[in-house]
């Protein structure tokens, strides 16, 4: 499985969502984009993201004030 890392701590929103998306872009059907983002909102944003474009959030956890949202191309 194809994963990618993408760094968005210390960016606020929508800034994670919108490099999330562009990452995503240039991805291919199930490959996976791991986020690490501090926003408090992120986990919220990335759901809401994912149930609006078809993309499947594998997981949504937070150690240290630092989130991590797993997202695997729909």
């Amino acid at each position: 499985m194809d994963t990618q890392l993408l760094d968005v701590t210390g960016l606020k929103c929508p800034l994670p969502i919108l490099k999330a998306k562009k990452a995503l872009a240039a991805m291919q059907a199930g490959e996976v984009l791991t986020v690490l983002a501090t926003d408090a909102g992120a986990p919220d944003d990335f759901a809401a993201f994912c149930k609006q474009t078809g993309h499947v959030l594998l997981e949504s956890s937070e150690e240290d004030g630092t989130y991590r949202l797993v997202v695997k191309h729909k």
